[in-house]
């Protein structure tokens, strides 16, 4: 059988991927269950220490699909807030996951206001559950702004550092940062993130945007009370802006880990994320969609895929893709370059030709 696991960080995970933050991770129950099916991972629902600060509403998931008539989803998108529930539940549960599946990937996601006190507490607390890592969540692109949680900090490249210096400062295990899309260059927050200590970077979060008005009444959906807000969008849409985000980190970040995450939907798409530089792939919205249980795909998938093409361990397959990535200046070259070598092979072989007809053109005279 083909090896699919992968260390990242020293933290042996048995496939690449990971189950992202969001629903798929709402609470330990559905973490043990994830972690029976085969995940390689998991990322817990974002923690914060104050649960009660935390109000989801109803409806808060909206689909775009192919035509009106059509069940093909194509993006989704939520305003679904962190974790609701209370943080010491959340901490036995944690504890819980871990003393049943010690050999498993459990990483904790947290966020907290601008506070170092907040942040500092936050962290020594979740890593005595045993967590294996940390993945701050710098990124959320929707609610609790007027806490500066948080898009509101990822933006912004000087918190981005110092609050992972924080969290470094007393983490015993990994601290991956996750960095928001809702940005000119997300390698200005990334490389902020490796400063301030981060061993690695998870990307991308959702893209905020409006996924649309309903014309029967004209107003923007999910439609709340009447009213909504932008949120987070995600699905297979939005992989081509993940892909060529995590290439940029991984061109920007070298040596870092990445855990590439974007509109993954089945193997293919997995693959493309390791080929740019991921070491992981994390899955929220294609495991909201199709169930836990696309695990199976993700990794007949990709097993069949490194047989074929002859790689030998997933590491192998990490960033194959980088050293293709130019600009366009040196397109144009190398495209005027290889039209040069054509023009110069096909005089070669028109005075080739001529030598042969002279050749010839001698033993018929002779």
């Amino acid at each position: 059988m083909t090896d699919l696991s992968i260390t990242v960080d020293g933290i042996k995970f048995p496939n690449p991927f990971v189950l992202a933050s969001g629903p798929p991770g709402t609470n330990g129950k559905v973490i043990q269950r994830s972690f029976e099916l085969g995940w390689g991972g998991i990322v817990c629902k974002t923690l914060s220490l104050e649960n009660e600060k935390v109000t989801n509403v109803v409806p808060r998931y909206g689909k775009l699909t192919a035509d009106a008539d059509s069940k093909q989803v194509i993006g989704f998108q939520n305003i679904e807030l962190i974790s609701d529930r209370p943080f010491d539940v959340w901490l036995e549960e944690l504890r819980q996951c871990k003393e049943a599946y010690p050999d498993h990937a459990l990483i904790a996601s947290i966020m907290e206001e601008f506070s170092k006190d907040r942040w500092v507490e936050i962290t020594e607390r979740v890593q005595e559950t045993g967590v294996d890592a940390f993945e701050l969540n710098l990124s959320c692109p929707h609610g609790l702004p007027e806490r500066k949680m948080g898009a509101a900090m990822g933006q912004d490249p000087e918190i981005v550092e110092e609050v992972t210096s924080w969290v470094k400062s007393v983490s015993k295990v990994p601290v991956w940062a996750k960095m928001t899309p809702n940005i000119t260059d997300i390698t200005v927050p990334s490389k902020a993130a490796v400063r301030g200590g981060a061993d690695g970077i998870s990307a991308i979060n959702t893209i905020l945007g409006i996924i649309g008005i309903n014309l029967d009444t004209l107003r923007p959906m999910p439609t709340v009370e009447g009213y909504s807000e932008p949120g987070g969008y995600s699905g297979r849409a939005v992989r081509p802006l993940a892909l060529r985000q995590v290439m940029e980190i991984a061109r920007a970040c070298p040596g870092v880990s990445i855990s590439g995450m974007g509109g993954v939907m089945d193997a293919e798409d997995a693959i493309m994320f390791l080929a740019v530089g991921a070491s992981t792939v994390q899955v929220c919205t294609g495991a909201m969609l199709q169930g836990y249980e696309m695990i199976s795909k993700l990794e007949d998938g990709l097993a069949a895929f490194m047989g074929e093409k002859g790689f030998n361990s997933v590491t192998e397959l990490v960033g194959a893709s980088l050293p293709y990535f130019t600009t366009h200046a040196d397109l144009v070259e190398r495209q005027r370059a290889a039209k040069r070598a054509k023009a110069g092979q096909a005089n070669r072989d028109e005075m080739w030709k001529g030598d042969i007809a002279k050749e010839t053109d001698s033993l018929v005279t002779d």
